[in-house]
């Protein structure tokens, strides 16, 4: 009578399985934590924000009421729009403050699998395209908004008096807020185009009769319907983007 002999080729396929299994596990497990540490640091930051939520949106809406008739005032036209467009505001700017933070734990999660040189490269267009934002939406507040509630304020017809609504022109310059930010993130966009090879310099200065005309046809899309807006938009979107293929020329090929 033969001994019989333990078949463990299966239980060693099953615990290479685990072992291949454990890698995924643990990346989504640290991507869990990331996302978590990036809710608490918006949570973080709008707690007191919210406390001066009030404040805050007097400040955001003096560029339109510097313009509005002596007498007049901004209205409410919801039950809760008094409390809830400070709140709204408060927790958008919670987000842009805590941006450097957020794409810090992206960084963190996908620097080890970069390369020495790619996080050489990837590690400055980071910071570059935070401070770029930022100053997408400072040029917007301090240089756009005066200069296009002066003209919606001048065109307003006799007899109509402008009492904007605070949701309302809120959401008007949310969406400035982020296209502006968004549009000054052209450089990064024509760096990372040329660096990763699905383009060139000399391809894009070729093209750059096209790009002109896209930037005034996203600064039409992206701003509200008047010509002053949409050329503040489209101009900066072609400067940057001379900017980018400047920058282009200066850096290194990736082959270097």
């Amino acid at each position: 009578m033969t001994a019989e002999v333990p078949n463990t080729n299966g239980e060693e396929d099953a615990q290479e399985e685990i072992e291949k299994g454990q890698p995924l596990i643990s990346h989504l497990l640290e991507l869990r934590n990331r996302i978590l540490n990036s809710i608490l640091a918006v949570v973080i930051v709008f707690v007191p924000l919210f406390y001066f939520a009030n404040d805050i949106y007097e400040f955001v809406s003096e560029p339109l009421r510097a313009y509005m008739p002596e007498g007049t005032t901004m209205i409410a036209t919801e039950v809760a729009s008094p409390f809830l467009t400070p709140f709204k505001l408060a927790l958008v700017l919670a987000v842009f403050v805590a941006i450097p933070y957020i794409l810090h734990q992206i960084w963190s999660f996908v620097a080890p699998g970069l390369y020495s040189k790619e996080k050489k490269f990837a590690l400055p267009l980071l910071v570059s395209s935070i401070i770029l934002f930022y100053t997408g939406i400072s040029f917007a507040f301090f240089v756009v908004f005066p200069l296009i509630f002066a003209f919606f304020a001048g065109v307003a017809p006799d007899g109509v008096t402008i009492m904007t609504d605070i949701n309302r022109y809120l959401d008007f310059v949310l969406k400035l807020f982020f296209a502006f930010g968004i549009a000054f993130e052209i450089p990064i966009a024509t760096l990372l185009l040329v660096w990763s090879g699905a383009t060139d310099v000399e391809s894009l200065t070729k093209k750059r009769s096209y790009i002109v005309v896209c930037c005034f046809v996203f600064g039409m899309l992206l701003t509200p319907p008047d010509v002053i807006s949409q050329i503040l938009l489209a101009m900066p979107m072609w400067l940057l983007f001379e900017a980018g293929i400047l920058f282009c020329r200066l850096l290194p090929s990736q082959d270097q």
